[in-house]
């Protein structure tokens, strides 16, 4: 109980005046001081949708399936021990989260292309963290690894992430201020109502905090009037807002290192149709390049989705080809949606709208700049799938993402060119990720 009220009164500091929290956290953490950590994550809903949709398609398809995610920074930012010991705790009181009934029921009822077994399911899970490897090398960078059944391990990812964030700024001191970034979120809600932008926030796995984030989530709930929902299930609840996903990157890693490069495209759009049966259709289109996803696009699919979600690359350029692509498959473009999800803001996907306007519907999933929009440098990490196999018998496969913008592939070099050279894109070999 005692953790509970630590938890509740860092999430609601972002509501105090900026002297205010400063004095008031002082206060609290010297009374509190047998308390080293506080519990970020206090929901198991509090992630994204398609960290469930994904693991439900793992149990259904590859239920002996294994996978390893893997942290990586971008920035390789520096971290200290105090650090360090907060998040090793803050990983073992991962434990502690459970799924409740009422989130039970409220994902039942509003999640129906997932069956109610699955849930059941989930209300048994539990976070191990004995198997959260965390420690940091020489240079203090930080390495997280996780390995497990791919339907467990697929949902440590954003967690993890929204933890190093939040506590990183913890740790810095980086204290939000709150008119300011309600200030910035007035001008892009009016910027959306005015043009009618449509968006869903996708902020969680690199949000400043949860108190931010959940500030953000409540102004676009009561103030836009374009906001169609968000990826974090726990807010979708709290708000009562739709909750926002499909499927992610390692959906596609996972079948190109089981199944091939060549056909990992039409292989994971086949099996999610298999397990989904037409809902959720939105494919993800950069994980081995949108070019090849193009090539591979065939008309059976392109008429199953309802779209397909653009999250790299030039998104004009893109947006063009998909078109061209939709229109030679002899499918009308304008019955066709793509949401842009590669680090957005407003004004940016006000300059793609105007693009597509007459060619083709589009749609927003904006993350960072809704939810870490406060002044602080943003953090720059990920979790990757690394290596999968079918089953434990099996020997490991390596995974790999082929990506649109340059210097972000990911997986060893080798591996990386193996995976340009039967995709025929040897000539596009860029610094690894």
């Amino acid at each position: 109980m005692q953790m509970f009220w630590v938890a509740f009164f860092i999430s609601n500091m972002f509501f105090m005046g900026k002297d205010t929290r400063i004095k008031k956290l002082d206060v609290f953490l010297q009374k509190e001081k047998k308390f080293q950590w506080i519990m970020i994550i206090n929901s198991l809903l509090d992630t994204d949708l398609y960290k469930f949709t994904t693991s439900y398609a793992y149990v259904k398809l590859f239920p002996n399936a294994w996978g390893t995610f893997v942290f990586k920074d971008r920035d390789e930012t520096i971290c200290s021990d105090e650090f360090l010991s907060r998040l090793k705790a803050e990983v073992h009181d991962l434990a502690n989260v459970q799924l409740r009934t009422d989130e039970l029921e409220y994902m039942c009822s509003h999640c129906r292309f997932v069956p109610r077994v699955y849930w059941e399911w989930l209300s048994s899970f539990r976070f191990d963290p004995d198997k959260v490897q965390i420690y940091l090398d020489d240079e203090k960078h930080l390495h997280i690894e996780v390995t497990d059944y791919l339907y467990k391990v697929t949902l440590y990812e954003v967690p993890l992430l929204a933890i190093v964030t939040e506590l990183q700024n913890l740790t810095l001191g980086n204290v939000a201020d709150k008119d300011q970034v309600l200030a910035k979120l007035f001008e892009k809600v009016e910027l959306s109502n005015k043009h009618q932008i449509s968006f869903s926030e996708f902020g969680t796995r690199r949000r400043f905090s949860l108190g931010v984030q959940d500030a953000v989530i409540n102004y676009l709930n009561e103030n836009s009037f374009y906001c169609t929902g968000t990826s974090n299930c726990h807010f979708a609840m709290k708000y009562g807002m739709k909750p926002m996903g499909t499927h992610p990157h390692e959906w596609f890693m996972f079948h190109g290192a089981q199944f091939g490069y060549k056909h990992a495209n039409y292989m994971a759009l086949e099996n999610w149709v298999n397990v989904y049966d037409g809902d959720l259709g939105i494919a993800l289109s950069d994980t081995y390049t949108s070019g090849i996803f193009l090539s591979n696009l065939s008309r059976k699919q392109a008429k199953l989705f309802d779209g397909v979600r653009c999250d790299s690359g030039d998104e004009f350029d893109f947006t063009d080809k998909l078109v061209a692509r939709y229109r030679e498959l002899g499918i009308d473009p304008t019955t066709k949606t793509i949401v842009f999800s590669n680090a957005l803001d407003f004004g940016k996907a006000l300059d793609i709208q105007e693009h597509c306007r007459g060619k083709i519907r589009c749609s927003f999933g904006i993350g960072t700049n809704l939810t870490n929009d406060t002044g602080f440098k943003p953090s720059n990490i990920v979790m990757k799938l690394t290596q999968c196999k079918m089953n434990v018998n099996q020997e490991w496969r390596e995974c790999v993402k082929l990506s649109d913008d340059a210097g972000k592939h990911i997986g060893s070099e080798a591996e990386v060119r193996a995976c340009l050279y039967d995709l025929r894109l040897g000539q596009q070999i860029e610094p690894l990720c």
